[in-house]
Parts: structure tokens; sequence; C-alpha cells
């Protein structure tokens, strides 16, 4: 009888067994790319006190806030293209803002691209991929890279109201074709950036369970310096304070600050138009800080934040009158170092002060989301440094820019930055001494520049470009 039982028992057990439900595979993290066009490390979370940006300090609260992130080149274009495929600009061939990386490398797998052909869904809003092609729909889509790397991508426009600025100064007549600034008109959503903060949230929200890679394109502080009157509120000129070069400066070489003419008309600035051009870039700043906070609110509200990878970065650095420069695409550290966070699931915040590079964001995405990466790839996962924010980083990180047929070549080390020219100029700062990078070292330190010359061109020689 004990016998029989046991025998019934047993095959009830393997009844329950056999129509048990297989074992749910783990889910798939979102990644939420929040990518900003022109930022420097003028935030509050990298210390500095005179800007108002809350949201983005509170994301960097819940991240690693690397001091120390270096980009690849200091245009949006180059920059975006070699980050985006964690390829360096010599490798991709996309060194200006009119060259399509499909055209150099066709068949490139992009990081949104990897993480949709993993079954993710792809969308892209604002500007990710540098928004080329104008007002000519096809062409833009082909910029934005649709459809290999999204599902979808929108570009947003200001409303008529938006359009109309309260206040500003226009500098298109003799001075800089590009350069204006304004306090406009109507709300955050009749610019763009509200616009973008609007859909990426209704995007998260419409999604549901279903696991995402959303590219969040925020197109301010970049040049038009358009935002709501209430943001140039925020800033009174007798909270602002104007860069001043030492008096002991180094001349920089003569392509080491960007083009003559730019450099001709920023010399020409009043001071009345330097605290105006400074104030418009805090208010854009502050703007786009507040579009952030709308996105991670929809973070909060659904829960996301543990099923759910953040990016913050800014596509370049950018100067504020230093060099008397106002504007990005030289070798200073000012237009090289841009902010870069990472908010990861089981991921303890910190402050990561090793050298990193842009080029390291793709193999760390695919790391944390258990993804192989193309082979060629030619950064490296922050993974440990995402462990422990103290663990050293890089030892050097590497960043060019090109001037017509000129080129220059930087290298960052823990104490220097070297800069050689196709003219033969070089530059040397000692960061021990003068972080600002006011003075030109390199007669007194023959032997740093040997050395750091030699490693400029065996990492220009690992490096080669991409057959195509």
């Amino acid at each position: 009888m004990k016998r029989s039982h046991s025998i019934i028992l047993l095959a009830l057990f393997g009844t329950l067994l056999s129509t048990a439900p297989a074992a749910t595979p783990p889910q798939k993290l979102n990644v939420l790319l929040i990518a900003v066009d022109d930022l420097r490390d003028t935030l509050g979370c990298y210390g500095n006190a005179a800007v108002k940006t809350p949201h983005i300090d509170r994301l960097a609260a819940r991240a690693v806030r690397f001091d120390r992130a270096y980009v690849q080149y200091t245009v949006c274009n180059p920059s975006r293209s070699s980050f985006l495929t964690g390829l360096r600009p010599d490798q991709t061939g996309v060194t200006d803002n009119r060259t399509m990386l499909r055209d150099r490398l066709p068949d490139v797998v992009t990081l949104p691209q990897l993480l949709k052909e993993d079954g993710r869904h792809a969308a892209a809003f604002g500007k990710i991929f540098h928004l080329g092609g104008g007002r000519d729909v096809a062409l833009r889509a082909k910029w934005m890279d649709l459809p290999r790397s999204w599902h979808t991508a929108q570009s947003f426009e200001a409303t008529p109201l938006g359009r109309k600025k309260l206040a500003g100064r226009d500098l298109t007549q003799g001075k800089l074709a590009w350069c204006h600034w304004g306090a406009m008109d109507g709300g955050d959503d009749d610019q763009p950036d509200g616009q973008i903060a609007a859909a990426v949230s209704a995007e998260i929200e419409k999604l549901g369970d279903h696991p995402w890679i959303i590219g969040a394109g925020f197109m301010k502080p970049h040049d038009p310096f358009l935002a709501p009157k209430k943001y140039f509120e925020l800033y009174p000129e007798a909270a602002l304070a104007l860069h001043r070069p030492p008096g002991d400066q180094t001349p920089a070489p003569p392509l080491a600050v960007g083009f003559s003419e730019l450099g001709t008309a920023f010399g020409k600035f009043t001071d009345r138009e330097r605290y105006e051009f400074l104030r418009a870039y805090y208010a854009c700043t502050s703007y786009m800080d507040a579009q952030v906070g709308r996105v991670l609110a929809t973070l909060d509200r659904l829960q996301l934040w543990e099923s759910t990878i953040v990016i913050f970065l800014g596509d370049h650095g950018y100067h504020l009158g230093e060099r008397v420069w106002w504007n990005k695409n030289t070798l200073f550290e000012r237009s090289c170092r841009a902010p870069f966070l990472i908010a990861a699931p089981g991921m303890p915040p910190g402050v990561a002060r090793g050298l990193v590079e842009f080029i390291d964001l793709y193999p760390t995405i695919a790391d944390l989301c258990g993804l192989t990466p193309p082979p060629n790839l030619a950064g490296q996962s922050l993974r440990p440094l995402l462990r422990d924010p103290a663990s050293p980083g890089k030892p050097a990180a590497f960043t060019l820019v090109t001037r017509g047929t000129a080129r220059g070549d930087s290298i960052r080390t823990d104490r220097w930055r070297f800069t050689r020219w196709s003219d033969a100029a070089v530059e040397l700062y000692d960061h021990a001494t003068d972080p600002a990078e006011d003075r030109n070292v390199a007669s007194t330190h023959p032997d740093i520049v040997r050395t750091l010359g030699r490693q400029l061109s065996a990492a220009l020689a690992a490096s080669p470009a991409l057959p195509r």
C-alpha cells in the first residue's frame, strides 16, 4: 500500500514538472541615451556654482560621473559618428559636418543598431546622429540613419509663438553669420527641446514592458542661443563672471584656434556682448536641464531605474572666452573634455577621475547588455570603473581636428597635454601647474615632447582607416 502511494506521488510530481512553465528569460535592459549639443562641463555636478542644473545634478547623484572624459573629435558629426560606432575618426573617415557616416562605412553596425537587432524598439528624438539634410525629408532620414539604426527618428522645430524674440541680439550683420541669442516668447514646448522631452516621455510610456533604446538628442546649448524668457531671468549680469586670460598666456599656434575669420570676429566682442553670450549659453543650459528633468521624472513615475541604463553626455566641449574663442573645434582641454554620466542598475554612484574616451561608450553598453560588439571597436568597456570609480582609467586619451588639408592631433595623459600640428607647431601643457593650458612649455621639456610624440605616432599607427 505504501509503495503504491509512493508511485502515485511520484507520478503527480512528474506531471507537475512537465506542466510547469519554462523559466522566464531575464528582461533586456532599456537604454536611454541623452546626447546634448555643444555642452561643456558647465554643470552644477561638475563644480560650476554659477549655472543652475538641478535635474542633471540629481542624475549625477545616482550615476558614475566621469570627470576626465575626452571626445575623439571636437565637432558634432565626427564626434557622434565616432562614439556611436566605437571607432576613431581615422577609422570612420568622418572629419567634418558634411560627410555622411554610411557613405564611408556602409555596413558599420552602430550602437543603437546593435541594440535594435537584439530585439529592442529603437527610437531617436532630436539630434543623436548629426542632423544634416536641411528640410529635405528623405536626406534627413539618411542622416538620422533610418532604418538601419532606428525604427523611428524625428526632428523638431520651434512653433510660431516660440520664434518670437522678446529680447536678444543678432550678430548676423558683419560679425558672425550663425550667432544670435534671444529670450523667446512661449513656453518650453514652443522650442524643440521641450517637444523632444514630451515625445521621449510619451514613447517610454507607450512601450510599457517592451525593451527599448531611446535617443534623446537635446539641441541646446548649441547656437542659436534661444530659450524661453524665464531661463534668461535666472542669470542677472551681476551673477556672471567673464574669463580673463592671464598676462603671461602663451600665444596659440596659428592652427590652434580654428579659423582666422572667426577669431577676428570674437576678438571684436565688447564686454557687453561677452556677458550676453555667456548669459545666453547658461540660459540654454538651464532650459535643457529642465527638459532632462521631465524625462527623468518619467523614469521615476514608471519605476524604470532598475531596468534602464541612462547615459548623459555632451558631444564635445566648448569655449566661453578662453583663448578669445567662443566655440568648439580646438584641441584645448575646454573643447576636448565633455560631461559624461552613466547610471546603470546594480552599479553604485561615484566619481571616476581616470582618463576615459567617448569611444568607450559602445563596448560599455554592449557589455552591460550582455551583447557581443563588432570585433574592431577602438574603445574598451568601462564596467571596471562603474563597479569601482576609484579604479585607474586609461593611460592616455586622443583627439584630432582638421583645418582643410591641415591637421592637429592631441594626446592627454594624467599630467600632460601634447598637441602636434601638420605645420610642425607643437604645444605642451602641464596640468599639474597649468590646468587652464595657458603656458606652452614645449621648448623647456624636449624629453616630454619626444616621449609623447612617439606615443601619439604609435596610437595613430594602431588605428588605420578601415577598408571601405
